[in-house]
């Protein structure tokens, strides 16, 4: 190894793709044994920069240095050669196969033949070095968004990575899960590891980061500062260029009749073990409902059966009429809308275009559809008019949804939904992974829908959003809720023992 303080060095890094300009002379420097965040908005080039670093893209001009030597990574395997690991944000995990399978995957050993008790033995034994708890023999399509992230991390430490990129680790974690992950990382960094931290959760980066990057647009605004001293509003004006408000304006407004009515439903996860279990509650119009509990205790198979996308026992009604096991088609005939948890796979098509994924509810009506045609002039038209009222950054709206930044997606999906002009909107962690300024936006939608007299069950890991935004908070653990509360009775330390497995009744005495 060098003796250059630097684990990596990367100096006027050019990055440019047909019409974009992605990152701009960019320098970053990565100290041994350091946390380093680098902060920037959806599609300011943060991904791109560090896919240069991972050996996925090629920069177009500048030099990379490891521990000193000069690079040129031809893939991946050769940046994880010299000890280069890249958690990303969007997995790269073959869904029909164990964990342990993808942990393998790519490998040189084993050859011919697997073992794999002997295998799922060593991922048991890595989970108890670093705390990332996830079972070995499930397939990555039984998994929680929140466990396929800990089989990330994991690949990455099996390949024995000197240098991590962690890439919004914690978007998908709970909120013990993130201090566990964040105990993890500073154990990493003092034998020596070195990690560069992307993340949109600013009172994370202040906790744990040594020092910080931002970038805008492209072009670095603030290098390798150091994070003593700064404050979550200080990050977010470097980041966005101007001063953000992190409270929200709700006005008070009374609710009208129960739109969504769901009495004792029963409901079984992919694994086809119990995930609900007798749920009951009701969402009236003009309201916000939201749903905590920590990762995995039913919040997305409540959404999935309430959307007609997961069967259940028991009773959903929409508006007083029933659609429990109805299919995804009849609930959308219902007027209900529907923002997933996973954008990129169940929320868009990502190899289609804004245009196309805009439509995806509406196509079957005039003026978009006529029989069994599509009239694509009416539905560009419409695209262009959702892409300048929800503010969608693309160059056009013949852009791939793969394309587009993490913000930028969810207002496709959110103009999606709402232009359909729901009764009901089921939102599932809508403002996950995304930075300040996307999730100021976002809220602000969702407060509209409240406030036009929608019904909104929104479900978020994000104890503060909830809190800001709902008119009633539900806990949910392990399928059953332990208690609803006004928001004006809210309290986070009840809260939290309800989302360990306290009952409301229990905790008040």
């Amino acid at each position: 190894m060098s003796d250059t303080p630097y684990a990596v060095e990367m100096q006027d890094i050019v990055i440019r793709f047909p019409g974009v300009l992605a990152n701009d002379h960019v320098n970053l420097t990565l100290k041994q044994g350091e946390i380093h965040a680098l902060l920037g908005e959806n599609g300011a080039g943060k991904s791109t920069l560090m896919n240069a670093l991972s050996g996925l893209y090629h920069p177009t001009s500048g030099t990379i240095k490891v521990y000193g030597e000069t690079v040129r990574f031809s893939s991946p395997s050769a940046a994880i050669a010299k000890g280069i690991g890249m958690v990303h944000q969007h997995f790269m995990l073959v869904p029909t196969q164990t964990v342990t399978e993808n942990i393998l995957l790519g490998l040189k050993e084993p050859r011919f033949f697997m073992n794999l008790a002997k295998y799922d033995q060593q991922i048991l034994d890595l989970q108890d070095q670093y705390g990332l708890r996830v079972d070995p023999k499930a397939y990555i399509w039984q998994l929680s968004v929140g466990e396929q992230q800990r089989v990330e991390i994991l690949k990455t430490l099996y390949r024995g990575a000197k240098i991590l990129i962690m890439d919004e680790p914690t978007a998908v974690l709970a909120p013990q899960e993130i201090d566990d992950l964040i105990e993890t990382m500073r154990s990493l960094v003092a034998t020596g590891k070195s990690i560069i931290f992307i993340s949109h959760k600013l009172q994370e980066v202040t906790a744990v980061a040594d020092r910080v990057t931002v970038l805008r647009k492209g072009v670095v605004t603030a290098e390798g500062l150091s994070t003593e001293g700064m404050t979550k509003k200080s990050l977010a004006q470097l980041m966005v260029g101007r001063s953000v408000v992190f409270a929200v304006q709700k006005e008070a407004q009374e609710p009208g009749d129960v739109v969504l009515s769901v009495k004792d439903v029963h409901a079984e996860n992919n694994k086809g073990v119990p995930a609900l279990n007798g749920v009951t509650f009701d969402v009236r119009q003009g309201e916000i409902l939201g749903f905590a509990g920590v990762s995995g205790n039913g919040q997305s198979e409540l959404a999935e059966v309430i959307t007609g996308m997961r069967e259940c026992t028991g009773s959903i009604k929409v508006n007083g009429e029933e659609v429990s096991n109805l299919s995804p088609m009849a609930t959308i005939k219902k007027r209900v809308a529907h923002v997933p948890e996973d954008r990129n796979h169940v929320g868009s098509a990502p190899n289609m275009t804004i245009t196309d994924n805009t439509i995806m509810k509406s196509y079957r009506k005039p003026p978009i559809g006529s029989g069994w045609r599509v009239n694509y002039s009416k539905a560009t038209a419409n695209a262009n008019a959702l892409k300048e009222q929800y503010d969608i950054l693309a160059p056009s709206v013949k852009t791939m949804a793969r394309k587009l930044s993490g913000g930028n997606l969810q207002k496709v999906i959110l103009a999606r939904e709402i232009s359909g002009e729901p009764q009901l909107m089921v939102a599932v962690q809508p403002t996950r992974g995304l930075d300040v300024g996307a999730i100021e936006a976002i809220q602000h939608l969702i407060l509209a829908q409240r406030e036009a007299g929608t019904a909104v069950l929104l479900i978020s890991e994000e104890l503060e959003e909830l809190i800001a935004l709902s008119d009633r908070i539900a806990v949910i653990y392990e399928g059953e809720i332990m208690g609803i509360v006004d928001i004006d009775d809210a309290d986070i330390g009840e809260l939290g023992l309800m989302m360990t497995g306290s009952k409301l009744e229990k905790v008040s005495d």
